[in-house]
């Protein structure tokens, strides 16, 4: 039958709709009779007009109600409450008919039975069809049995969505609320949480879909860690800041996000920190398509800058970030710069042209085992990039410059790691000679998610079934999401008095390859080991070039707090600017002769703590060797 509907146009639905209307409610009215007098045929139905004229007044006001408007699939509460609505109307203008002509034979009372049967056929009639499409679809498109975990609003919505969609069927509810347990939502049974073994084999559930959009990462991460000893596929709704922006619906199914695994704890930013230097400010960022800088840019343009300049060698992800932008902050005068921090001529007509009140600097080449390979390019741009963005901000007169540095900056071991510390001593000592311009550092661990990072890699690698690639079975790392710390960098700038290094407070190191293992199970796939065949392996391939077993954010151990609690101010050992000026003199030199093992010993010495690996100071003085002339090659892409 719904295959045949199907083919209809909606008007000739419409006019089959008004047809059953027609039947069913002279029916309603003589069931209203029969039932109220308890004869068949009552010998009192004298006015047979009634009968004739009930459709003709009630169909009028079943059109101007729009119940003929409903698309029959999507029939909810609001359509039913506007059938007894317009059912109400039509009784009472029977009623008052049947008083105007003096009906002495029709009982009141037939009309209240008329109006209770006339709301059950033609509520029943849309019901009916409703059900019937969806048992149609979910039978001819084979619907996935997916549980719902969480039976409050959000829950209700999205099954409510799913059963009229065309790939998942929701077949359980689960929840923690006892008082929810047995009761039933959109004809769905909710469940408690330890029966769930039982409800997987008796539904065949095989994906989990979290309906929870109000949790804290922490609570969420207590959920997952109690699912992830099920075969099953987690996924979930947007957080409640995507659902209160626009940004996505209630609707939008997500796969479950790193942040979730890691059960991080937030805290919610200094409103008074994060607008000190942002509120009715020029602003500039560098590196603004990168992972950081993009995200530093969406939490700038939140609290009411004057004007944000995107400044980013990467065309595309400059084009990309605008494109984000146009229509949402209309406000704000928002001005896109192509350019390099290594072009101290054009940082200063731009700084000069905009007169750039905040400045954070996010340009870097950061991905260790790359820059390792090109140690010339990363030193030119993490070192130089930050030492002529310092000049030309000191010059035009900024208020506040802010570096995004690295956990790898401390005791490094590698080129990447060296370079950011290099530039923190550019900073402290730029500090000591400037009067204008406060300078100052944020030294944070990984971010989730961001370009080059593991969870980005991880995920493809389960998509494509493996194997999932870890370094080392021990190897760990600290971690945060990028608004968090976009968060943190704009508060611990406004901490800043000059030759600052600020240290975020990463929490607890996270073994990779329990990350690794966490996300395995949550996709429903099972590990394969030497004693167990599952779905999907991990691979261990052995530490990278220059790559450590554990990552620290403190030199030494001279740490203080701050108004922030997750904002540290370490006090570590500084160079003199004469110092400096000597490094920078050898480090051109170097530069321009092409002089990899020059720059690798100029780092060593100049870098407390750093340690090259016997790789790196081994490479060949000239730039006649294939990996000399590849280090040294102009490479325009920035990894941010």
């Amino acid at each position: 039958m719904y295959k045949l509907l199907s083919g209809y146009s909606r008007n000739t639905k419409r006019l089959l709709l008004v047809a059953i209307d027609f039947i069913a409610l002279p029916i309603a009215l003589w069931a209203g009779f029969a039932l109220r007098l308890g004869e068949w045929w009552p010998q009192i139905i004298t006015n047979e007009w009634l009968f004739v004229v009930t459709p003709f007044i009630a169909v009028p006001i079943f059109v101007r109600m729009g119940l003929y408007r409903a698309v029959l699939r999507y029939v909810g509460s609001k359509a039913l409450l506007t059938i007894v609505k317009a059912m109400t109307i039509t009784t009472l203008i029977l009623l008052a008919l049947v008083v105007m002509t003096q009906a002495q034979t029709v009982p009141r009372s037939v009309f209240i039975i008329f109006w209770l049967l006339s709301v059950l056929f033609i509520a029943g009639s849309r019901l009916f069809y409703r059900g019937y499409i969806h048992s149609y679809t979910s039978r001819k498109k084979n619907k996935l049995p997916v549980a719902v975990y969480g039976a409050g609003s959000a829950g209700a919505e999205l099954a409510k969505a799913m059963q009229t969609g065309w790939e998942l069927e929701p077949v359980v509810f689960i929840d923690d609320n006892p008082e929810m347990h047995g009761s039933e939502i959109h004809g769905i049974k909710v469940y408690r949480f330890d029966e769930m073994a039982k409800l997987i084999d008796k539904f065949d559930v095989s994906q989990v879909l979290l309906a929870m959009p109000l949790l804290s990462h922490q609570r969420r991460h207590q959920i997952l860690e109690k699912l992830k000893r099920y075969p099953v596929h987690v996924r979930t709704l947007p957080g409640i800041a995507d659902l209160v922006s626009g940004s996505a619906k209630f609707t939008d199914i997500r796969e479950i996000e790193a942040a979730d695994v890691l059960g991080r704890v937030d805290v919610p930013p200094v409103p008074e920190l994060i607008e000190r230097c942002i509120r009715g400010k020029n602003v500039m960022v560098t590196g603004a398509g990168g992972s950081i800088g993009s995200e530093l840019c969406r939490q700038i343009v939140k609290f009411g800058p004057a004007k944000l300049i995107l400044f980013e060698q990467n065309e595309f992800a400059l084009y990309t970030l605008m494109q984000e932008f146009v229509d949402q902050h209309s406000a704000i005068e928002i001005i896109p710069v192509l350019g390099s921090v290594t072009n101290s001529e054009r940082l200063k007509a731009v700084l000069n042209s905009t007169a750039v009140h905040t400045l954070y600097h996010a340009a870097a080449y950061k991905h260790v085992p790359l820059v390792e390979q090109n140690p010339l390019e990363g030193l030119r741009n993490n070192v130089f990039g930050t030492w002529r963005t310092a000049e030309a901000a000191k010059a035009t007169g900024v208020e506040t410059f802010v570096l995004i540095s690295t956990d790898k900056a401390v005791r490094p071991t590698n080129v990447m790691g060296a370079s950011k510390r290099m530039a923190e001593l550019v900073l402290q000592g730029m500090a000591e000679h400037s009067e204008g311009t406060c300078f100052t550092m944020v030294r944070f661990g990984n971010v989730l998610d961001s370009s080059g990072s593991v969870i980005p890699l991880f995920r493809q690698q389960i998509k494509t079934g493996g194997p999932v690639t870890v370094t080392h079975p021990e190897i760990t790392r600290y971690f945060m999401t990028i608004p968090e710390a976009a968060q943190l960098v704009i508060q611990a700038g406004a901490l800043a008095k000059g030759g600052d290094v600020f240290v975020l407070d990463m929490g607890e190191a996270i073994k990779i390859d329990d990350l690794a293992r966490s996300m395995i199970h949550l996709n429903g796939l099972e590990l394969s080991d030497e004693t167990t065949e599952g779905d999907i392996s991990i691979e261990y391939t052995g530490l990278r070039p220059g790559e450590k077993m554990f990552e620290e954010l403190l030199i030494g151990n001279n740490v203080t707090g701050t108004e922030h609690p997750k904002i540290m101010r370490a006090a570590e050992e500084k160079l003199s600017w004469q110092q400096l000026l000597a490094y920078k003199s050898d480090f051109e030199q170097a530069l321009s002769q092409f002089d990899t093992r020059r720059i690798i010993q100029l780092l060593e010495q100049a870098v407390a703590g750093y340690r090259p690996e016997k790789h790196a100071l081994n490479r060949p003085a000239s730039s006649s060797s294939a990996k000399n002339i590849l280090s040294s090659a102009d490479n325009d892409k920035q990894l941010h």
